[in-house]
């Protein structure tokens, strides 16, 4: 999969499923990432060795992995991982992370929308995304996209400079995303094009 978009801003970007040798890229990416947007997230990413982890873990088939690139260079990553057997085989928890060079410019809608049919693919009902509170601009997002908050964990994870941070749990079913996603692009001022 490989397809290009243009942003609200007129730039152009291709969002693609990563691939085994985006290893250098994918680190680049987390590297360079403001401390702010390293805070909250769940593995420490400025370690090699955890990025070509999540590259591998890719194998299993349970994790799909898509990337934005803006000139070569990744400036954004998403992810679905999937529940696989049992109870929960119909869910998937979202995970995304946008470039601040890239922020604001309508790419995590549009990552949210590529991630939405790759997990209409895989035959997903509903996806989960887990957050920590501070992280306002991500919440919004996921708003936008249907999602809704189920469940707040008080100090239940520690962010990157080990404060307790609360946890959220956001939920959204696809058909609910599907709907948003239609109206957000139906009634935005700018047009995707591939």
């Amino acid at each position: 999969m490989s397809d290009r978009f243009e942003l609200k801003d007129g730039s152009e970007i291709i969002i693609r499923t990563m691939e085994d040798d985006d290893i250098d890229r994918s680190f680049a990416f987390f590297e360079a990432l403001s401390e702010q947007d390293r805070t909250y997230l769940r593995v420490d990413v400025t370690q090699r060795h955890v990025v070509e982890q999540r590259i591998a873990a890719m194998a299993s088939g349970r994790v799909k992995r898509l990337v934005a690139l803006a000139s070569d260079q990744i400036v954004a990553d998403g992810a679905l991982e999937l529940a696989g057997e049992g109870w929960r085989a119909h869910m998937c928890e979202l995970r995304l992370i946008v470039a601040t060079s890239h922020q604001r410019k309508g790419l995590g809608m549009v990552m949210g929308r590529e991630l939405y049919a790759l997990g209409a693919s895989q035959k997903v009902e509903e996806m989960v995304v887990k957050m920590m509170r501070p992280q306002a601009a991500a919440r919004a997002i996921f708003q936008t996209l249907g999602f809704v908050e189920q469940a707040a964990i008080t100090d239940y994870v520690k962010d990157r400079a080990g404060s307790r941070q609360d946890l959220l749990v956001m939920r959204c079913d696809l058909e609910a995303m599907g709907r948003k996603l239609e109206n957000y692009f139906a009634t935005a001022d700018w047009q995707r094009t591939r």
